[in-house]
């Protein structure tokens, strides 16, 4: 059970499916039903942020009264919600036709973050960003999936920069009763609340739903007054920083989590980790077998066959590692019951390479499970690499980590007005297959003005959009003029822009285009052809020197001697990065290789016409053709790898820009512009990288399974 329908009451019964719909976020994706809210007020859409749970609590009553008696809005809405039934109902699917009988016991998906919509702030990057693709793209592949994780209450972080470049973090409690999540009911009526098993003083979660598409997304809250204060805050934020209290949220996440699945009465069949963060899940998968009467052998041989595992971080210090003595204080009493001593025990998590260093969460989770990849083709070659002492007698290419390379779900990331840009010329139907490349081929049809001209006017959008976000804050906060101006307030719209947005860890080397300033002010500064560049991240809490690079790009955009081309837009979330995404010209990315494990942000962007340029290494390995944006095969030395930034920009990236025909249109650029669409859209899709997992993991997982 679930508390939506009683939120929605005062709705009139003929448009009452606006209550359903807003709290299913397959709305978020089907541009059709966001102009069903839309329609309703779009100052009011415009001020909730796109959020219609919030946009309907805070609609007069009279407007909806008047939508309900209006033929116009009546005609959408019916044709918006037979389309969204006929979905939610479907029983068939892509998946029922080539892996497996959609009636069987769900795949269950664990990862410690999902990025679904700015609404929802229960993401910190493109693990959340990935996880909650996947979910959807299973939604409209009829896989049969459900998804567990946390409510995280506080969120990942809001950020707030001083005056002097600083990045501060801001409290601010989501409002669960404006966001597109309910509270799951107990027979009673009462908010379910599930007790954490083995685990003393008791830890209790209250759960809660996020309906995606077609598939139930399970979140957990230890923030309820039942719980010490100590267990309140294991929910709070993404990421704790404490190794006791990061452990208790890891054995919360895996263990609470099977647990919540076992008293809503859903059994699964396969169990896919996101991450080594859920990992503990597969000891609940072993722990209710042997206590079904089966030998912990048995056990394991099962739940390893039926498990999938999928790393993304390539640097061993990215590796959840919890020392023994706190393993022992939380698993001493496990131990038994699993019918192993300590040692057998933590031999499961000892990396051989380094027997002292604690109990490593990646490696439990490669040796408990039969199926593991990275998300790259590099990515699993970095991991074969990192991960053969597990494998000692075995040679590094016959590591068993093969790669799914990560792909974005296209019908959320592509810009609407792009979208009928390829209805036009693809015909109406390509988003039904558009993991096929010869749907994309017709992209060569768009007429170059038309799509320069959308690609304009997302660019105006963006813009905007900045400039409506400076002068927010400047109303609400009176921050300095300064900052205003470093805000993105003399953004130009004709000048060639640069985009970066991105966690601001120090590896993704945000400021790499700052190491030599006179060159880049000569870009900048560029009477005729003028460089611009939007940056827009977030340092961990904890992160002080991801925050100083953070400081200086800040401090360098309100710099007089920049010219108002540097911007720093603060707090960014889901949707600046849709703006940004869709609107600047170029994305750029330049991490020390081979730490970008794949990287989706550039996928997106390059959907929507903006060209890449990038350091080869994650995904672009794979998506560079030569003619679809610009590489540089960097080795991590910051000098050389500005070095050819600047020699591209200088000899091919800005004088393609601006090399303008006598109709006011560059058409050699707009030839890299649709080189882009095509070459990423159906190989980088969610599309492609679900159907992956199903054929090379799910399939096999599932006939282990007995499914």
């Amino acid at each position: 059970m679930d508390d939506v329908k009683e939120r929605f009451s005062f709705i009139p019964d003929r448009i009452a499916g606006l209550g359903e719909l807003s709290y299913n976020l397959w709305w978020s994706w089907h541009p059709a039903a966001r102009m069903l809210f839309k329609m309703l007020d779009r100052q009011i859409w415009k001020e909730c942020r796109h959020n219609p749970v919030k946009m309907l609590r805070e609609l007069p009553h009279e407007v909806l009264e008047t939508a309900a008696g209006d033929p116009e809005y009546l005609r959408h809405y019916d044709a918006v919600l037979a389309r969204f039934h006929k979905e939610m109902n479907a029983k068939g699917g892509w998946f029922s036709e080539n892996i497996a009988d959609p009636e069987c016991l769900p795949i269950a998906y664990f990862s410690a973050e999902y990025g679904l919509h700015h609404s929802l702030p229960f993401y910190a990057g493109g693990l959340g960003f990935l996880a909650g693709d996947h979910i959807k793209e299973c939604s409209d592949l009829g896989v049969p999936l459900v998804a567990v994780g946390f409510m995280y209450p506080e969120g990942y972080l809001r950020q707030k920069i001083r005056s002097d470049g600083w990045q501060e973090n801001v409290d601010e409690v989501l409002d669960r009763d404006a966001a597109p999540i309910s509270r799951v009911l107990n027979e009673k009526g009462e908010q379910l609340v599930v007790k954490v098993p083995f685990i003393e003083p008791p830890i209790h979660v209250a759960v809660w739903k996020v309906q995606v598409g077609r598939i139930p997304l399970y979140l957990m809250d230890t923030d309820i007054e039942i719980n010490d204060p100590w267990n309140r805050g294991i929910s709070a934020h993404l990421y704790i920083g404490d190794i006791e209290q990061r452990l208790r949220q890891e054995i919360v996440l895996g263990i609470g989590g099977s647990e919540v699945l076992d008293t809503l009465g859903i059994k699964h069949s396969v169990l896919h980790l996101n991450e080594g963060h859920p990992a503990f899940a597969i000891l609940e998968r072993v722990r209710e077998r042997v206590e079904e009467g089966i030998s912990y052998n048995e056990a394991v041989q099962h739940v390893h066959s039926t498990t999938v595992f999928t790393t993304h971080t390539p640097v061993p210090a990215g590796h959840d590692v919890f020392p023994f003595h706190l393993m022992d204080k939380y698993f001493g009493h496990y131990y038994p019951i699993l019918g192993l001593n300590r040692d057998e025990f933590l031999r499961m998590g000892i990396q051989s390479g380094d027997p002292d260093a604690g109990f490593n969460m990646t490696a439990f989770a490669l040796r408990m499970s039969a199926y593991h990849n990275g998300v790259s083709k590099r990515h699993g070659e970095v991991s074969r690499r990192m991960w053969q002492s597990l494998w000692p007698d075995t040679k590094e290419e016959d590591i068993p980590i093969d790669s799914v390379t990560n792909g974005i779900h296209v019908p959320t990331w592509i810009e609407p007005k792009m979208q009928l840009l390829f209805n036009k010329y693809s015909g109406p139907d390509w988003l039904e297959d558009h993991d096929n490349p010869a749907i994309w081929e017709l992209i060569d049809d768009i007429p170059d003005k038309e799509l320069w001209q959308t690609h304009y006017w997302l660019k105006m959008k963006l813009i905007n959009f900045i400039h409506d976000r400076a002068r927010q804050r400047w109303v609400e906060n009176r921050i300095s003029p300064t900052n205003i101006v470093a805000g993105g307030t003399l953004l130009d719209p004709s000048a060639l822009t640069i985009g970066f947005a991105r966690r601001f860890a120090t590896y993704k080397r945000a400021d790499l285009i700052f190491h030599n300033m006179e060159r880049l002010k000569k870009l900048l500064n560029n009477r005729w052809r003028p460089l611009q560049i939007i940056f827009a991240g977030k340092a961990h809490p904890a992160d002080d020197p991801g925050k100083r690079i953070l400081q200086r790009i800040f401090n360098s955009a309100h710099d007089p001697a920049l010219g108002g081309r540097i911007a720093f837009v603060e707090d960014y979330d889901e949707q600046l990065a849709q703006y940004m995404t869709h609107g600047v010209d170029v994305w750029l990315n330049n991490p020390i290789p081979p730490l970008e494990a794949c990287g989706t942000s550039g996928m997106k962007a390059s959907l929507n016409s903006v060209p890449h340029l990038s350091i080869l290494d994650g995904w672009w390995i794979e998506g560079f053709n030569g003619k679809n944006g610009w590489a540089f095969s960097g080795k991590g030395n910051d000098e050389e790898d500005a070095e050819a930034i600047y020699e591209l920009m200088e000899k091919e990236i800005i004088p393609l820009f601006y090399k303008v025909d006598d109709d006011g249109i560059p058409h050699g650029w707009v030839k890299v512009m649709k080189e882009a669409i095509k070459s990423t859209a159906p190989l980088f899709s969610a599309r492609r990288m679900v159907k992956e997992y199903a054929r090379k993991f799910y399939q096999n997982a599932l006939k282990s399974a007995g499914a």
